[in-house]
This record gives C-alpha cells, structure tokens and sequence, in this order.
C-alpha cells in the first residue's frame, strides 16, 4: 500500500470519527458477544492469559484501523477455542493451534493461493457461508446464552426479562438507526457486572502486564495443530478471509476494499506474533464485520478507538477483570450476538442482483464497459439455480456446524449445475481440434 493510500485512510478515519463519533464508539463494541464468552471461557480455564489476549487483541485492531480503514473485527478461532474448552488445553497447546494456522495462511498468502482459491469459488458459495455463520450465530446465542436463563434467575441482572427488552430495544433501533444501541447495552451490561462484582467482593485491581513466553513442547505441537489446527484452517480461509473482504465490499463501498492476500497477510502475522505470549489466536471474521457495521461502525477508527481500550485496560488490569466480565449479563451478549447473525443473514438478499460481484461484472463486459455495474442480467433458471447452490451451502453448513462440509456441498451443487455447460465446451473443443486435424 502506498503512504499516498495510508493518508486516505487516516483522512476517512479522522473525518468519519470527528462528524459519527457516537456511531463509530457504539459500533466498536458490536462485536463484544463473540468475543467476550469464548475470551471469559479461555481464561477462566487458564487456558489463555486474558492480559496478553486484551493487548495483543488490542494492538491488532490498532493496525488493522490504521491500515484497512473499516470496521475490520479481530475475532477469536471459533473451532480452535471450541475444542480448547471441551479438552481443557494448556496454553501451550492452544499456542501451537494458533501458530500452525498462521503458519498455513501465511503460506497461502505469499504463494497466491488465497487468491486462486478466492477466484475460482462461485458467489453464491461465498454468500450461503456468508448467511450459514449469521444463522450459525444466531442459533448458537439461543441455545447457549438465552435458553439456560429463566425468566427471574439465575440473576436480577441476567435473565430472560432483560434478553426480551434488550431484543425489544434491538427492534426499536431498526427504526431509529442513530440510536447507540451497543453503547447503552454495553453500558448497562456493565453496569450491572460491577454491582455484582462488588456484592461478591472480587473488584478488579490494578495489575501491571508481566509478559511471558509460551514454548509449546512437542507433544502440545502435535496435540494444538492436529486436533485443532487443521479444522480451524478451512475455517479461516473461508469465513475469515474470502468472505470478509466479499463483505467489506457490500458493506462499506466507499473504502478501498482488502485484498485477499493482505488479509491472510494480517492473520498469519496476530497468530505468529500474539500465540508465543499466551494470547488468544485470532482472525477477522464475516461476523464480527457484520455486527461492528451494525451498531453504527463506518471507519476504521472504530475499531482503533476499541483497541486503545483492550490496551489500557490490559496493560493496567489483565487477569483481575476475569471475575467482572464473567458476570457481564449473557442476556444482552446474546441478543448482540442475534443482532450480527440477522445482519450477516441480509447479505444474502443481494445474491441474484446487480450488488453481486460476478452480476455486476458480466453485465459491464458484455456492454464493454469496464468497472461499471449494470441491471441484473440472469434468467428466472439461473436464480432459481443461484437461490439453490446459496441453499444447498447455507443448509450443510448449519446443519453438520462445520464450513468445510457446507463448501463442498455448495461447490458440488454448482458443478452439478455446470456440468452440461462443461460438456458442450469440451465436444465443441474437440469438435474443432477434429476439423483442423483433417
């Protein structure tokens, strides 16, 4: 990137904090559901040093502002955490998931593969893994933070009381979209942890950040990347990756939207670096995008402004906020984290329009007019065949949980679709090479 690029950024960063600054606070905070529960949950374990975790986290979401200029997430590894909390990892197992995908994306990166592996994916592959983690969200924050609370218990501050009226204030702020509907929940939330927390007599004190270095032995390097490396790794490719900058594209136009390798770039480099310190291994996914956009994050100081608050308060207080955050109200992480799924589910309305990429294209090739987007330009079979391939990928995935198995049944149905195409290609090629060869 050039430093004329860098300016222009800064310049969108500072413009669009300066006249939405109360937007862009609300917005940097949309994406707490995801990441305070698995973040709590690691800690708590002893299985991450929530300090490193809060400043590494911190400093990635300062550069990735700096850089990218939108709302881009730093996100824990969804599969790697999962199998981390069932097992109960050591941290230096965890480490060597997370270095072993860096590791593998940097590869990827440098040798092109995420951008062959970007192309040759259909759009409506990239919108059902788009769609299949909002709904993927949406069903997780039901059946893990809303479902297990009563209507009463097990807190006055966390039940299903709170849930109904932070959904309700959610509905409301549909309609009044300059609301700071994240702010005032994430306020609340607060607040309530702090009362809590005091009433149990486990405020958090001040505790200046002693860094350590994690050296993974050779068993947790076989433990990390073989049970939970390698099923992060087509995770990350997809949804942290191809899908993000798809999105980042539909979401924010106006901004200069990643490469595919500059973000593989990115995550190899928060793993490579944050995992030796015992911080949590991350990645920047589609859903934490979504939600970020949704609270009202326009720019990059968004998440800028939320990094320099992981860093402080990493750096003055790190493992002693364990206690408070865990009695952060799971009812109004839960409705945050609906609120990113139902916004990541939108996307897939554009699938069979001019806001699609290969739509928009095709048209402005077939008229001869480079970069420009055009009416749509498909049959009622060919959406009707789109719909289904978008289906097919949104369907596997949710239901087997796993991405991998939702991108090749999409990609399976797709080829089924182009078969008959393919096979007049290759008998016209034939055809042809027969009359030349006489």
């Amino acid at each position: 990137m050039t430093a004329q690029s860098l300016r222009e950024i800064t310049a969108h960063n500072i413009r669009t904090f300066k006249t939405h600054y109360v937007s862009e606070i609300s917005g940097s905070l949309g994406d707490l559901g995801t990441f305070l529960p698995i973040a709590i949950a690691l800690a708590a374990n002893g299985t991450v040093s929530l300090a490193s975790t809060l400043i590494f986290s911190g400093i990635y979401n300062i550069l990735t502002g700096m850089y990218f200029g939108i709302p881009l997430p730093v996100q824990p590894m969804k599969a790697i955490a999962a199998v981390a909390i069932a097992r109960n990892f050591s941290n230096g197992s965890i480490s060597a998931a997370g270095i072993f995908v860096g590791a593998c994306v940097l590869v990827f990166s440098v040798t092109g593969l995420l951008r062959w592996f970007a192309n040759v994916i259909p759009i409506p592959v990239i919108k059902g893994i788009q769609v299949g983690a909002g709904l993927s969200l949406v069903i997780s924050a039901c059946g893990t933070m809303l479902a297990p609370l009563g209507w009463i218990g097990p807190s006055w501050a966390d039940n299903r009381i709170w849930a109904l009226a932070a959904f309700v204030a959610l509905v409301t702020t549909n309609i009044y979209r300059r609301v700071p509907y994240a702010l005032a929940l994430f306020a609340l939330g607060l607040l309530f942890a702090i009362i809590r927390t005091a009433l149990a007599g486990h405020l958090p004190a001040f505790e200046i950040w002693h860094p350590f270095i994690v050296v993974p032995t050779p068993s947790q390097w076989r433990v990390g990347a073989i049970d939970a490396g390698i099923g992060q790794i087509p995770l990350t490719t997809l949804n942290s990756i191809v899908a993000v900058v798809h999105l980042a594209h539909d979401l924010v136009p106006s901004v200069r939207t990643p490469s595919i390798t500059h973000i593989g770039l990115s995550v190899a480099g928060m793993n490579l670096l944050g995992c030796w310190f015992g911080a949590m291994p991350v990645c920047h996914g589609s859903g934490g995008l979504a939600a970020q956009y949704r609270f009202g994050a326009r720019s990059g100081a968004s998440v800028i402004f939320l990094g320099v608050l992981k860093l402080i308060i990493g750096l003055l207080f790190g493992e002693t906020l364990v206690d408070l955050l865990k009695r952060f109200p799971a009812a109004f992480l839960g409705v945050m984290v609906i609120a990113a799924g139902l916004e990541l589910v939108g996307v897939g309305e554009s699938l069979n329009t001019s806001a699609a990429r290969d739509i928009g294209q095709a048209g402005s090739h077939m008229l001869g007019i480079p970069d420009q987007h055009i009416g749509p330009v498909l049959t009622d079979e060919e959406r009707k065949r789109r719909w289904t391939v978008m289906m097919v990928t949104v369907g596997l995935l949710v239901g087997f949980k796993n991405d991998a198995i939702g991108f090749i049944a999409g990609m399976l149905c797709h080829a089924a679709y182009e078969l008959p195409t393919w096979w007049e290609k290759a008998r016209a090629r034939w055809s042809e090479g027969r009359v030349q060869l006489s």
